[in-house]
């Protein structure tokens, strides 16, 4: 026989919408933020600029994610990295 688990659902819903769970994503994609921005390319300074955190709901929960709005964000991005970079270093 297999084992069977049972999640309740609504425990995990209240703890991953809870008010720290909450601030530890923001705090985290801050940091990212921060890093991203100190590494960007600088030619206008529209990419660095266009770099901003936007929460995104989910079923569950709540995350963040550190995004870009300049139109050049995916080539800068193909170049340097940089936000692969600054996702790598948030963690730490």
């Amino acid at each position: 026989m297999g084992v069977m688990v049972k999640f309740n659902d609504k425990y995990f819903d209240e703890l991953m919408n809870s008010a720290g769970v909450k601030a530890m994503t923001r705090r985290a994609a801050e940091k990212t933020l921060a890093y991203a921005q100190s590494h960007a390319p600088v030619d206008t300074g529209a990419y660095r600029d266009g770099l901003q955190i936007q929460e995104v709901k989910h079923a569950h929960r709540t995350t963040c994610m550190v995004v870009g709005t300049d139109p050049k964000t995916l080539l800068v991005e193909s170049k340097t990295g940089n936000l692969r970079k600054a996702l790598k270093a948030g963690k730490s």
